[in-house]
């Protein structure tokens, strides 16, 4: 049986105190409370279980920290402030060694594009990270590499690396020791070659090409080196296969394909010259979207995830299940969810979330029969200062059901119309879900109602919902974004005249396409790293080798493109303008924003331009999340209160 004990104090002292003495007066939070960065995030045992490493805010610099269980001592391994460079991901190697993967914005002739490198840092030796790939004078320099496809069980110095050091653009498979940085290659580039995957031995058994916008997977035989072909597809197309990865047994493969219209799990041998696809798990109402879960002691599939489980894992080992309803009788009517474990599967990190909590971590210990607190992420949004997310379905004007989350004010009353922001999320091919997101808890602290819709085009409702996306910028799912705020009328939770929209990236065009679409439903628009000319988009992509699949996404056909690009409707904008962008945005170029800010100008338009030096398509420099809440705030304070 579990307990629920509080946590030892040298804990307490390396994460910092955690503000239990709350604010009674919600007004009274900073800014900083919601548009900071998490406190502490990514948390990683060590295999032992004797280290945990994991990121900790300190004001916007955030610190790679290894802090030592048994010794209570703690050790900065790098920084960083999330706007030059960006800590993407980390790993153990072994009990001593972390493995980092990092980038940066690149620009060449104009284009901007993401850089990433692999770093290692050795707890025994080193005294700051190095660059794990040393670049021969006959090798590319690859813009990518820190694409471990393996981190090789029983293997404490060595990984497998898919990396283009031959071929620009074509990665051939290599096995890396990361402390001496010698390389052996074991897979030379192919044709259209785009991606590897290795089984759990650590054997490169597949391969992914990509011929304009037709994938095709190919499996290796063992005996005789041969691929043979193993799935095809048109991107986009109902015959789509995600793959997850092999069971333990190297002949088990687990993928997701489409049944009765939503991505659903299932499994195949490989081995198998049918190639019949067993159907292990689908949901009649989402597309299964997670990935499956490892055990470290076994080495085993033991479950996977998905956003339709009460904890978000459906664990097939025993054990495992058990330990999971015990940790749900000791913290009821929350999400629990084990993230990692030791190789004895004794010691692991728990991550809990709840309708009264945007999420914590802590230290469990089967040995003793603890669990024990760690750390808030957002310590000063809890208990009666965290607002939450109500699921809510409304009907589209052709009879479609749309889901959304709607986020009441702080001072909510039930009967009362609040001013509201709609805020659909970027994509558009992925969707908002139930979890704390910053942008909702903040703009609902400060009194307004905010509705997330998960518009036509959104990803987890089906193949046919989500393919509305592809060349329907601008249109149905466009029109689900007037019918949530219709919506929000009828309901009495709003009024017509307190109504502004805003997102970023795809979320920032729907915001802008809102005003010369739906002039008179939305009072302003606010705009972070938004498209405003989708043209562009097509023309950008030829810089790409991803083109074709960009093109048809946003579709090819130039006037009709035109048609839903705000930046040529500049005269018929009537209602204000926030645009915000970051200018080493590598995604959604600043041009975007620059020139829509121009248009409107010249237009006699209220606009408003803040261009963030050196961000990037992602809020991750904490003085630029600050910003643009401050600056989304205050300009929907000046048009709907």
């Amino acid at each position: 049986m579990l307990k629920h004990a509080l946590f030892l104090t040298f804990i307490i002292t390396l994460f910092g105190a955690s503000a239990s003495a709350q604010t009674s007066l919600k007004s009274t939070l900073p800014i900083e409370a919601h548009a900071s960065l998490a406190n502490a995030s990514q948390m990683n045992l060590s295999p032992n279980g004797n280290k945990v490493a994991f990121v900790q805010n300190g004001k916007g610099t955030l610190f790679l920290v290894v802090f030592d269980l048994t010794t209570g001592k703690k050790r900065f391994i790098t920084k960083t402030d999330n706007l030059s460079v960006t800590l993407n991901w980390f790993d153990w190697l072994n009990n001593d060694v972390l493995l980092m993967g990092v980038s940066s914005t690149a620009s060449e002739r104009g284009v901007r594009y993401k850089v990433s490198r692999l770093l290692k840092f050795d707890l025994r030796t080193d005294d700051e990270t190095k660059n794990v790939i040393r670049i021969g004078r006959r090798s590319h320099n690859s813009q990518f590499q820190d694409n471990v496809i393996s981190m090789l069980p029983n293997d404490p110095e060595h990984v497998l690396l898919s990396i283009d050091l031959d071929t620009p653009n074509k990665p051939s498979v290599y096995k890396l020791n990361v402390l001496t940085g010698k390389r052996k290659r074991l897979e030379r580039p192919k044709k259209h070659i785009d991606a590897w995957i290795a089984d759990r031995q650590g054997k490169v058994r597949i391969m992914r090409q990509i011929d304009d916008t037709l994938v095709t997977y190919s499996l290796k035989d063992l005996n005789t080196n041969k691929w043979n072909k193993l799935f095809e597809y048109e991107v986009f197309s109902a015959d789509k296969v995600t793959l997850l990865g092999f069971d333990k047994n190297p002949n088990i493969l687990y993928f997701k394909a489409i049944y009765n219209d939503k991505d659903a799990l299932f499994k195949m041998d490989v081995t198998d010259p049918k190639q019949t696809r067993e159907l292990v798990y689908h949901d009649e109402n989402y597309d299964v979207d997670g990935s499956l879960v490892y055990s470290e002691v076994t080495n085993e599939i033991v479950g996977f995830s998905h956003s339709g489980f009460d904890d978000l894992i459906k664990y097939w080992d025993e054990d495992l299940d058990k330990l999971q309803r015990s940790i749900n009788k000791v913290i009821p009517d929350s999400t629990n969810v084990i993230i990692d474990t030791d190789v004895t599967g004794q010691v692991y990190i728990l991550y809990t979330t709840s309708s009264d909590h945007p999420g914590a971590y802590l230290l469990g210990d089967r040995n003793t029969s603890s669990l024990e607190y760690i750390i808030s992420k957002y310590p000063l949004i809890e208990g009666e200062l965290y607002n939450g997310k109500n699921n809510v379905e409304y009907i589209a004007r052709d009879k479609t059901n749309i889901e959304g989350y709607l986020t009441f004010p702080a001072d909510y009353q039930k009967g009362k119309a609040y001013p509201a922001i709609i805020l659909p999320h970027g994509g558009p091919m992925a969707r908002d879900y139930a979890g704390f997101d910053y942008w909702s808890e903040f703009f609902s602290h400060h009194g307004y109602l905010v509705f997330q819709p998960n518009f036509r085009g959104s990803s987890g409702y089906g193949f046919s919902f989500e393919s509305a996306a592809i060349g329907g910028w601008g249109e149905a799912m466009q029109d689900d974004l007037q019918d949530a705020a219709n919506w929000l009328v009828a309901q009495g939770y709003t009024k017509k005249d307190k109504m502004c929209i805003a997102g970023g990236s795809y979320g920032g065009y729907a915001s802008l396409m809102a005003l010369v679409k739906h002039p008179d439903t939305f009072q302003c628009a606010a705009s972070f790293a938004g498209v405003a000319d989708l043209n562009f988009i097509y023309y950008q992509a030829r810089n790409f080798t991803n083109k074709d699949i960009v093109r048809k996404q946003i579709g090819t056909d130039r006037d009709q493109l035109e048609q839903v690009s705000p930046i040529n409707f500049a005269e018929k904008f009537t209602k204000p303008v926030l645009l915000i962008h970051g200018s080493e945005d590598s995604v959604v170029s600043v041009r975007h924003s620059r020139e829509m800010a121009e248009e409107l100008e010249d237009a006699n338009k209220d606009v408003k331009y803040i261009e963030l030096e050196d961000g990037s398509h992602y809020l991750v420099h904490q003085p630029y999340r600050v910003k643009t809440l401050q600056e989304m705030l205050a300009f929907f304070n000046k048009h709907l209160m």
